[in-house]
Parts: structure tokens; C-alpha cells; sequence
């Protein structure tokens, strides 16, 4: 009889379905132990409710939300409406989108991070941060004309008060490159990943405060300027005249008849950069070997400009183009490495061996000289740092869904954020706009323990800033502010109140109408300014 001893343990049903764990042994800390550092042995001890949090400073971000009136507005109009019982209220929903944004994040799964921070939570005045898949599917089915609006009144709010001053508004369009079967996901233009299907972000920009006005996302293949024109007057039109800016500006993607035809015909002053085109580039030839008979005025920076009245084909009037030139240092040669010419437009000889690169500005503002004109086109590069710190250090490049409506509201959530943070982290950095690889160290990021003994919660906050001391002392001093502004504003509304801080924040260039006394001043913190 042969041996069955081996073969009954092979058939041992204990060894071909296991147990498993069980739930104590995966809910457990492990006991205290010892580990070797470089710096000696260090006893490890896991806590399983540290009531602890990495974002300790985002406390004073939230009181700035709060007595502000500006989370209470956005919770409350909110169109979020849940049936279920037990299904996450909407403050839950908006209190995690807020911690994440903040947090730099730019995919839901980065939202499982959050989840145990039961600290900021509570600072939220919500019960719990919600997973990446409540987030995600939170406004699935939520009509989009009602998101539309809710954050139109939002975006709105947030910058209102500060078109009453002469302002400049930058158009521009930007590329978010994208990976999965998203809706309306097109090859078009996109310089980073030529190929990759995308989307076009069509965003306006109030210069000054470095805000963002509006974002459309469109489909990849909608870059022209021509696609992003009816957002941008449809959001002219629904403010007061007394509202518009003072200039369009733009880069040579806008530079086209339709575009120039729609600010003329609402009385727009615009200036734009003029694309290559055959009938540019005979201009520029005319004007450059031209012998004596052009006068050539300083532009700045080493450039030169000549005024020029001129109607190319295609344009439905003559208009004022502003031709500017600056000397080379001889032939341009192109890169050895790209086999592209390092040149910001046209090169031309003069006829005399002179070599100049050449750039041409298309406006409609009459009144203003050359130097001013080319020094406003030029001030549009300062326009551009925002929309590269919107995808690079924020959410622009991420938060997609399959549908495009989620992907429209998460852009427009994340600039919303962004504002709020811009106008928050101002009292900080003064007239200077602080980017968040800046602030976020400085202003968000801190240990946090939280404490409670005789019905008192306490936060005690670590930083290892290297100006910690510092910034602790600018925190208290932008609580003191916002307390006694509140205090001194009792008889305001919540909106008045908000008009009151953005006019002391932007006081180097707002001009806001309140009819209650001056506000607060800020507090001090030139010791402290990024």
C-alpha cells in the first residue's frame, strides 16, 4: 500500500485556502521598536490617534476664508444635492477639493493622502475628508447650466471690486495634454507632446492682481483664438461697461481680423502681435531698406519702432502697426542643435550689411507713443508666469474625467483656489505675487498637534521654515487684522466686507468705492515678504 502521508498534506484544505490575517493583526500599530540611524539607535513608537496634521499653517487660510464670507458663499450656492442618507454632504465634498488644490495636488488618487488628516477636518467644520471616488463623482450628475453659474457668481465675486480701476486684459490659450479616452480629446497643437490628444485652455487674466477672470476648456484642435471669442464676450457683455478693461491684450494668435473687429465694435482699445504673414513681411522689407525716409524712434531695451498705417489682405479697414527692430550683432546663424533660428521674429538685412530681427504690433490706441506701446506688449511676458504656474504648480494639467464637464469644473474650481490663495498670500508678499513653490512652504506646510483639555481645542504648529519665527508672528498678525476688521465692519454685508480686505490688499492700484470708513491697515511684514 503506497504512502499517503505527503499526499494528505498537499491536500490539507487548511493549506490551499488559508485563513488569511486577521482583523486585529491589520488594524494594529506594531509594539515600540528600535531602529539604526546614522545618528545612533531611535525608539519608533506608531500612534493610532496622532491628531495630527502636515498643513498646521492652512488654519489661518481657512479663518481668512471664513470671516472673508467667501467659503460660506461658495458652500451655500453650491448646487450639489445629495439624496441618499448617507451620502457625503457637499461642505465634505468642497473642504477636500479645497485641501487638495492647496496641497498642490493634480490627480484624485492624490486625495488618498488626505484622507487621515482628521485635523483639518475639523478645522473645515466637516466630519471627515472624502475619498477620491466621492470627489471624482461628486457632479457627475448635476446639470451643467447650474455648475456654470455657480461658479460664474464665485470666480465673479472674487474680483469684482477690482474692474472699478483701469485695467489690462490678457487673452491666452494654453495646451493640457492628455493620457486616457477623455471626451473631446483632439490632436492639435500641443509643443510639449506633439501627437498626444489634448485640450485647449481658453483663459482671460486680470494683469495687475495676477487673477484668473475666466477658463474654457475646449477640445484640442479648437487653439485659434477664434474658438475662445465667444467665451471672451460673452463675459464682456454680462458686466457693466464701467467694468471693462482699459486694453486687450494678446499674443499673434489673436492678432486676426475677427478678434480686432469684435473690440472695435464695442469700443475696445486692443494691442496684439502680428503673425509672419506675406503682407507683414513685405512691410517690413518696405520699411527697413528704406533710405532716409524712415525715422526710426527709441522703443526700449535696444529695440527701435516706426509707425505705419497700413490694411493687409483680409482686413475690412487701414489700422495702425507698430514695426520695431533690433540690431544684430551680425548674419543669424541657426542653433546647431534644433536648426532653428534663436530670434523673436524676422531677420533682415538692411542693404548696408546691417542685420536686425524685426517683431510688428497691430492697435487701435491712437493716443499713446511708440515707447509705451512697446513697453505695454512687452509687460504681457509678466502675464504669462501665471498661466505657467496654474498647470505646472496647481491642477490645470490634471483632475481629468472622461466627461468634459467635470474637466471644465475642476479647471474653473482650481482657479478659484488659486485666486483666493493670490489674494491671501498678497498680505504676505506685498505688491509682489508669490508663486506656490514659494508660499506653500512658507504659508501652508507645518506640523500640527491638536489638543483639547476643559472644552478648549489647541493647535500647536512646528514649522521647519527656515524663517519659521517669522511667519509665526505674520499669522498672528493677519488673524489680528481680519478681527479687527470684522469687529470695526459689523454693519457690512458679507460683500462689502470682502471689497473692504481686496482694497486694502491691492491699495498700490485699486481704486474700490465703499462707502463705510477706511479699512484696518494691514500688518507689518516687510520682515517677512517673500
Amino acid at each position: 500500500m503506497a504512502d499517503t502521508g505527503g499526499m494528505s498534506e498537499v491536500l490539507d484544505p487548511r493549506g490551499v485556502h488559508p485563513l488569511g490575517e486577521p482583523e486585529d493583526a491589520v488594524q494594529s500599530y506594531p509594539a515600540p521598536h528600535k531602529v539604526e540611524t546614522l545618528g545612533g539607535m531611535v525608539e519608533v513608537k506608531w500612534e493610532p490617534e496622532p491628531g495630527m496634521t502636515m498643513s498646521g499653517p492652512m488654519i489661518y487660510f481657512i479663518e481668512f476664508l471664513v470671516k472673508s464670507g467667501r467659503w460660506k458663499r461658495w458652500v451655500d450656492s453650491c448646487p450639489l444635492e445629495y439624496q441618499s442618507p448617507n451620502a457625503p454632504a457637499k461642505e465634505e465634498i468642497l473642504g477636500t477639493i479645497l485641501l487638495s488644490v492647496v496641497s498642490g495636488h493634480r490627480r484624485y488618487a492624490h486625495i488618498t493622502g488626505l484622507r487621515g488628516d482628521q485635523v483639518m477636518a475639523e478645522m473645515l467644520g466637516i466630519k471627515t475628508l472624502r475619498s477620491e471616488d466621492s470627489v471624482r463623482r461628486a457632479f457627475e450628475k448635476v446639470v451643467e447650466e447650474k455648475l456654470t453659474l455657480w461658479m460664474d457668481l464665485n470666480l465673479g465675486e472674487t474680483f469684482d471690486a477690482l474692474l472699478n480701476s483701469p485695467w489690462v486684459l490678457d487673452v491666452d490659450a494654453t495646451v493640457k495634454t492628455l493620457f486616457g479616452r477623455q471626451e473631446e480629446a483632439r490632436v492639435g497643437y500641443n509643443p510639449a507632446k506633439p501627437g498626444r490628444p489634448s485640450h485647449v485652455l481658453h483663459a482671460l487674466l486680470l494683469t495687475p492682481a495676477k487673477l484668473v477672470l475666466n477658463v474654457d476648456v475646449q477640445a484640442g484642435n479648437q487653439t485659434a483664438s477664434l474658438y475662445g471669442q465667444d467665451g471672451l464676450w460673452g463675459w464682456l457683455e454680462s458686466r457693466d461697461k464701467q467694468q471693462w478693461p482699459t486694453l486687450v491684450r494678446g499674443d499673434s494668435g489673436h492678432g486676426n481680423e475677427a478678434m480686432m473687429v469684435g473690440c472695435e465694435e464695442r469700443g475696445l482699445k486692443y494691442l496684439f502681435k502680428l503673425k509672419l504673414s506675406k503682407g507683414v513681411v513685405k512691410v517690413i522689407e518696405k520699411l527697413s531698406r528704406a533710405k532716409g525716409e524712415v525715422k526710426w524712434k527709441p522703443a526700449g531695451q535696444g529695440w527701435e519702432a516706426v509707425d505705419h498705417a497700413v490694411r493687409l489682405e483680409g482686413w475690412s479697414c487701414e489700422r495702425r502697426i507698430i514695426v520695431m527692430r533690433r540690431r544684430l550683432e551680425g548674419q543669424p546663424k541657426p542653433d546647431p542643435e534644433t536648426g532653428q533660428m534663436r530670434l523673436t521674429g524676422l531677420a533682415v538685412e538692411t542693404g548696408k550689411g546691417e542685420w536686425y530681427e524685426h517683431a510688428t504690433l497691430v492697435t487701435n490706441w491712437e493716443e499713446k507713443e511708440l515707447l509705451s506701446i512697446a513697453q505695454m506688449y512687452r509687460d504681457r511676458g509678466d502675464a504669462e508666469n501665471p498661466f505657467d504656474e496654474l498647470k505646472n504648480q496647481w491642477g490645470w494639467k490634471g483632475f481629468s474625467t472622461q466627461d468634459l464637464k467635470r474637466s471644465q469644473l475642476m479647471t474653473r474650481i482650481v482657479a478659484l483656489i488659486f485666486n483666493w490663495w493670490s489674494i491671501y498670500t498678497r498680505m504676505a508678499t506685498g505688491p509682489r505675487h508669490g508663486e506656490a513653490n514659494t508660499t506653500r512652504p512658507m504659508l501652508q506646510q507645518g506640523v500640527a498637534r491638536q489638543t483639547r483639555h476643559a472644552n478648549q481645542t489647541r493647535l500647536t504648529i512646528g514649522s521647519v521654515h527656515a524663517r519659521a519665527c517669522p511667519i509665526a508672528n505674520l499669522f498672528a498678525g493677519f488673524s489680528r487684522w481680519l478681527t479687527e476688521l470684522i469687529a470695526d465692519a459689523e454693519q457690512l454685508t458679507a460683500y462689502q466686507r470682502w471689497c473692504r480686505i481686496l482694497r486694502s490688499i491691492f491699495q498700490q492700484f485699486a481704486k474700490i468705492p465703499l462707502d463705510p470708513p477706511a479699512p484696518v491697515p494691514l500688518p507689518a511684514a516687510s520682515n517677512c515678504r517673500i
